[in-house]
């Protein structure tokens, strides 16, 4: 199979979809890769590296979309990038299609076989393709949340860990998923005073557990979650329904009794976000004002860190990527339930159910697209 490694174009996205250790792996099987020229210098990762492991280099991204027949990438696909799109073409990302109707439609329009890394997910439950971006991004978000609670950045003046004889910053997290687990970790570590809230008790008794009660595990019920963010310097936003859009679990009406300068962090973003005032930004230009608080609501987080996070995604989707590379996606697919599920749409058909029910289409089963 010819793969495809093009360049992320998302403003500040540094991330690349394989380290040359991925593309050494994928020749060594016998299939050609196709990187594009600079594609992972962002996560210091020179072409000559890339031809190292056997790839071959293509200067421009039509070049590289127009020989591949899979596309392997990190981040959704662009406007800019929707005139590469095809009938023969299979599409290996992040996708989040529930909160990009856009998207949604390009893929169904060209017949791109569309297979997203958030919704594989093995009978055991997980989602080992968004595990390692979730980790990353929960640990980002206590960093950015404690940097903007500073005043430089526009925040309330506090310290997150305080000092001995003055309280410690409250931070509460909404999701005890691996990006929650992760901002639980980050915030703890730091001395802050943590909540965490989740709708899984025996999620919370394990949490409760592994941290020897130094953070209040806690039911989520609006009420609760009302008044812990009234009582927050920071909040944290981690909840994930696979392949669905977020739930808006903090209102504006939360938001607006809370104190001057506290910041709120939703890393569901990328699926439309689990606040009411959230709306995606760049590493650029990072937040926003809502009434008197501070939202950091970056829809890539991890490529702040692109030379971890570049070599955690690949060690995480290299053995997906080698498998439909071996056999082809619909003999993949069929005897992988795990990889099956990532299948949103194929044929100008979808195939995930939350996302057509998001903008209220059509779905086929996965077994029908891959039979088909």
């Amino acid at each position: 199979m010819r793969i495809g490694v093009p360049t992320e174009i998302k403003p500040a996205e540094r991330r690349v979809a394989l380290t040359p250790a991925g593309v050494s792996d994928l020749t060594g099987r016998g299939h050609e890769v196709v990187v594009q020229a600079g594609a992972g210098l962002g996560s210091h990762i020179t072409d000559e590296d890339y031809t190292a492991a056997g790839a071959r280099i293509e200067a421009d991204a039509q070049a590289v979309w127009a020989h591949a027949d899979m596309i392997v990438k990190v981040k959704e696909p662009l406007p800019e990038e929707h005139g590469h799109l095809r009938e023969d073409l299979v599409l290996f990302t992040y996708l989040h299609l529930a909160a990009d109707q856009d998207l949604t439609q390009a893929i169904l329009d060209a017949g791109t076989t569309a297979i997203a890394y958030e919704t594989v997910q093995p009978d055991t439950g997980g989602l080992p393709l968004l595990a390692p971006m979730s980790e990353i991004a929960g640990r980002l978000s206590v960093q950015e949340g404690a940097h903007h609670l500073l005043s430089p950045a526009g925040g309330r003046g506090v310290l997150l860990p305080g000092v001995p004889g003055v309280d410690r910053a409250h931070v509460t997290v909404i999701g005890a998923g691996a990006a929650g687990t992760s901002a639980a970790h980050a915030a703890v570590g730091m001395g802050a005073t943590v909540e965490i809230y989740d709708i899984s008790l025996p999620r919370l008794r394990y949490l409760d557990e592994i941290f020897g009660g130094r953070l209040q595990t806690k039911m989520s019920t609006p009420l609760d979650i009302a008044a812990s963010v009234q009582r927050s310097d920071l909040v944290i936003g981690s909840v994930l329904i696979p392949g669905s859009r977020a739930p808006k679990l903090v209102t504006d009406e939360m938001v607006a009794g809370m104190r001057r300068g506290s910041v709120l962090v939703d890393i569901a973003i990328d699926q439309g976000g689990c606040f009411e005032g959230s709306r995606p930004t760049t590493h650029t230009d990072p937040t926003f004002a809502v009434h008197d608080t501070l939202y950091y609501c970056v829809a890539n987080m991890p490529g702040a860190a692109p030379v971890t996070a570049t070599r955690a995604l690949t060690n995480a989707t290299l053995p997906y990527v080698a498998r439909i590379a071996d056999r082809g996606w619909k003999d993949a697919l069929g005897a992988d339930t795990a990889l099956g599920r990532g299948l949103n749409a194929a044929a100008g058909r979808l195939t995930n159910k939350p996302v057509a029910q998001a903008f209220g289409m059509e779905h086929i089963a996965v077994a029908e697209a891959v039979a088909g």
